[in-house]
């Protein structure tokens, strides 16, 4: 049985998707310079960075309002990028290193288990299809859903009170400090994880986090470490 510091007093576990629970936030610049190219446009400095932890929804506006030339809804903006980043999501985005395995130990553990991600719906749900695991999360909500993207604590507030768990007794993984922000801004724990996306961020995610992981086999192994 699974016993580590980072799990006393925890009755849910709720992360976070991309960079976190699967390997994919690779996929977003590739989209974002196919979209960038067939529409004539340069992305602003510190574009991802603007944007990091903003919903779907507030990302398509965050481009609307950079992007004046746009001539589209933000329907339809949001449709073509699921559209060219959906073959991706299944076939190319594994799990992350021990991931699977945490899940199952948890499931038997009688923890309850959350999503709350910043990725719209539809990718959401046929990702989780696609991997096999859709059934092993009680509650599955999007930062669309909740009204506000990370760092504000919305949507992981949202998916606590569904699963009927209260925030002090949660805790929370993600990879990026907008996303760790939101977290602790909940009130729950936070243990980031590595993602190669955000590594040159691991300094702030540390200076943010509870704990760190460089795969989900650190906590089986208690090789993580403890921040705070």
């Amino acid at each position: 049985m699974l016993e580590t510091r980072m799990l006393h007093d925890i009755e849910a576990v709720i992360f976070d998707m991309d960079g976190t629970l699967i390997d994919s936030m690779w996929i977003w610049p590739s989209v974002d310079e196919v979209f960038f190219e067939k529409y004539h446009l340069v992305a602003p400095q510190n574009f991802h960075e603007d944007i990091e932890g903003m919903s779907y929804t507030e990302v398509v506006h965050f481009f609307l309002d950079t992007f004046p030339t746009l001539n589209q809804t933000a329907e339809e903006i949001m449709d073509e990028w699921t559209e060219m980043a959906h073959e991706r999501y299944m076939k190319e985005a594994p799990m992350k290193d021990g991931a699977y395995e945490f899940i199952l130990e948890m499931k038997r553990q009688g923890k309850k288990i959350g999503i709350a991600t910043s990725n719209g719906r539809t990718l959401v749900e046929d990702t989780l299809h696609a991997l096999g695991v859709e059934a092993y999360f009680d509650v599955v909500r999007t930062a669309c859903e909740a009204g506000k993207g990370k760092p504000a604590p919305d949507v992981y507030l949202l998916v606590a009170d569904e699963l009927g768990v209260s925030p002090e007794h949660c805790l929370v993984f993600e990879d990026v400090p907008m996303g760790i922000l939101a977290g602790k801004n909940a009130g729950m724990k936070v243990c980031a994880i590595d993602d190669a996306f955000s590594r040159i961020q691991e300094e702030q995610k540390k200076e943010l986090a509870d704990y760190y992981i460089y795969s989900y086999d650190d906590i089986k192994n208690d090789t993580y470490e403890v921040l705070s």
